[in-house]
């Protein structure tokens, strides 16, 4: 088993032909949104952000060969790797012994049993599979009782969408409600060449710092559902777009909010009055 398994050391050394030599008996799944980091001067600069240390209880997302692991292992050994991809299962058990191997998806673990067995916050870290950024992020949100932050290589687009002003192309969903429940920072952009395969996107490293609500929701599952309602068509008015959603029998007189605005031009406090007046209504 040990010649199988490639040495991180090694890996960062080598040329793009070497590389694909020896990865050629586990490739890269396209299902999986598998590209797999082997720049070790990027790696290092996730683990600085990540800043890990003894006390931490890091879940890395779809480690893959471990290069990310065993940089942030220097520092905290307490980590749990979640998997989905069989093959290099093993790989893992034979390089991190001591460490908790999840081999399934991450969409389908319970955080909350893995906070209660941990007994500490979670952080969440991982270059994850970018066709799943939404899903996974939404699950944090879901769980963010259990969740101090989390350090992930998302696609550079999508990173732009999470940080995106009002009135801007890229503001929409994921800004509004990610900014409610988290401190979001996009960290630095990276290149493809430091991908095994090439991906055809930039990508960046973003950080969230989940917290409490500067001003709270009535119901933050009714804000969700308002948001994403507002949104549900894109350029026409606020009030065409409720109209054609779930609150479209709801009666708004008295609301302030101006529905002659498309929803890219409200602000996060007027998606929380909205959503409190419907609250009011329901």
């Amino acid at each position: 088993m040990a010649s199988n398994i490639v040495s991180l050391d090694n890996l960062v050394k080598i040329n793009q032909e070497s590389l694909s030599s020896i990865m050629e008996n586990i490739r890269p799944i396209k299902r999986f949104g598998q590209n797999y980091l082997v720049d070790r001067n990027i790696l290092l600069k996730i683990v600085q952000e990540i800043n890990p240390s003894p006390d931490d209880k890091i879940v890395e997302i779809g480690p893959g060969h471990g290069a990310l692991t065993s940089e942030i292992i220097k520092y905290a050994p307490d980590l749990t790797l979640v998997e989905i991809d069989n093959r290099v299962i093993d790989e893992l058990k034979f390089r991190f012994p001591d460490i908790l191997i999840i081999n399934n998806d991450f969409l389908k673990i319970d955080l909350r049993n893995l906070y209660h067995s941990k007994g500490k916050t979670l952080r969440i870290v991982g270059n994850i599979p970018y066709n799943i950024t939404s899903p996974i992020i939404f699950k944090m949100i879901g769980n963010k009782e259990f969740i101090k932050d989390s350090v992930l290589m998302i696609q550079y687009e999508v990173a732009k969408r999470l940080i995106a002003d009002k009135r801007t192309k890229d503001y929409g969903i994921l800004a509004v409600i990610l900014n409610y429940f988290a401190d979001v920072k996009l960290c630095f952009k990276v290149s493809p060449n430091v991908f095994y395969p090439k991906p055809k996107v930039h990508s960046a490293v973003i950080h969230l710092n989940f917290r409490e609500p500067a001003e709270p929701v009535a119901d933050t599952n009714l804000f969700i559902k308002v948001v994403k309602a507002a949104f549900g068509n894109r350029r026409k008015t606020l009030k065409n777009s409720i109209n054609n959603s779930i609150f479209g029998e709801l009666d708004f007189d008295g609301c302030d909010i101006d529905f002659s605005k498309r929803a890219e031009e409200l602000s996060l406090t007027d998606f929380l009055h909205l959503t409190n007046f419907i609250h009011g209504r329901q």
